[in-house]
């Protein structure tokens, strides 16, 4: 395990394993998306207390739920690069990072929306709301340092230090509504057992299909960033010139 674990240390071997990986993960990604979205968008009924408007769940519940599963994917990678001292382990947190904002943004613009005929207003300085909102700021302080630097691993260093800073605000999160008196609703739980089969099937699917589809973009993220910084390298100038054929 561990001598296969150490061939993903090998820019080229973790190329072509996300190559192998991608298409998989890819059309798996469209048929969940599509299996949850039609069946939630569709065919589930209407809710007897939001009517239709609840529909905006089968967009918003799975972004915020990966927003901080892929901040908690990029902690563990970060502390590897750290302690270990693995430089593909912050490749791989430099691939999440603009997924897990793109999730972030598409959480808080569409709770905005799902608030808007729920609490009258399109926003409010929400405990819930309000650290979603830092945690896109983190995010984007993230991607930031990757590019403030000219020496990669010291970006790397820098950028490990915030995400594991920023550790801190998940829980801040994920448990906001319990802690303050918030006008968002109450999690709904990992299971969402509180929510009507018809309705919470689609949604599950939902979720996964938001998974499949963080992987996908990773790893066509991290296939780009090993070319890019592994472009002396004979394997990549080969690969690199193929592409141009």
């Amino acid at each position: 395990m561990w001598k296969r674990l150490h061939l993903l240390a090998k820019p080229d071997q973790l190329y072509r394993l996300c190559g192998q990986c991608l298409p998989w993960f890819g059309c798996g990604a469209i048929v969940t998306l599509i299996l949850g979205w039609g069946w939630g968008f569709i065919f589930a009924p209407p809710d007897y207390q939001q009517g239709e408007s609840y529909r905006i769940m089968y967009l918003h519940v799975p972004a915020a739920m990966w927003s901080m599963g892929i901040y908690a994917a990029m902690a563990v990678s970060a502390f590897t690069g750290l302690v270990w001292q693995m430089k593909m382990s912050d490749l791989v947190a430099r691939a999440m990072a603009p997924i897990g904002a793109g999730f972030t943004l598409i959480a808080l613009v569409t709770g905005a929306a799902w608030g808007k005929p729920m609490w009258g207003t399109w926003w409010i300085w929400d405990a819930r709301l309000t650290s979603e909102l830092i945690l896109l700021f983190l995010y984007m302080g993230i991607i930031a340092l990757y590019h403030a630097f000219d020496d990669r691993r010291a970006a790397g260093r820098a950028a490990s230090i915030l995400i594991l800073v920023g550790v801190i605000n998940l829980p801040i999160i994920h448990y906001s509504v319990q802690w303050w008196n918030t006008l968002h609703q109450g999690s709904s739980g990992l299971l969402q057992q509180d929510i009507a089969p018809e309705m919470r099937t689609p949604l599950r699917w939902s979720i996964f299909g938001y998974l499949l589809l963080f992987i996908t973009l990773t790893l066509s993220r991290l296939r780009n960033l090993l070319l890019l910084t592994e472009q002396h390298r004979p394997w990549a100038r080969d690969i690199a010139s193929q592409e141009k054929k």
